[in-house]
């Protein structure tokens, strides 16, 4: 794999810092070789770029460019946590999406937080993964992720 700060410095992408969590939980927590990482808001500096429901308030396109910015979020939880040049694979990315009333195209949404992934390690970024449609999310926002990552041994 290459230089996983090479790749992100690549695509113009620098780590935010990690949001403070919002309630009774860590951003990421280590059990052996795995990271579980809690699910990550699509926050910039502290604040959501949009609220709503994705196929009414949000657009699908620009929910897709949440999720991505959700991935990049879920990296600086594995970086302060880990440091990203432990991160040997992503394992498996949960995409929850704030769905209007007949809205189906979860998965194009969580395409973006996929991607994202898949840029930066490469063949390590394919994961499994669900994409499931949601009535509410937490601050109203459009989607959230969640990431199962594998280390290399501590």
């Amino acid at each position: 794999m290459a230089d996983v700060y090479s790749r992100l410095a690549e695509l113009g992408m620098t780590l935010p810092s990690v949001a403070t969590p919002a309630g009774s939980y860590l951003p990421a927590v280590r059990s052996g070789n795995h990271v579980y990482v809690s699910g990550q808001l699509p926050l910039i500096d502290g604040a959501l770029p949009a609220t709503g429901k994705v196929g009414a308030e949000v657009s699908p396109e620009q929910a897709n460019e949440l999720a991505a910015r959700c991935a990049l979020n879920a990296l600086a939880a594995l970086e302060q946590l880990v440091g990203l040049a432990a991160v040997t694979r992503i394992v498996k990315v949960t995409g929850f999406v704030a769905s209007a009333a007949g809205f189906t195209g979860q998965p194009g949404v969580v395409n973006g937080a996929s991607d994202l992934f898949a840029a930066v390690f490469g063949e390590a970024g394919r994961h499994a993964r669900s994409a499931v449609g949601v009535a509410e999310l937490p601050l109203n926002a459009p989607v959230e992720i969640e990431v199962i990552a594998e280390v290399t041994e501590s």
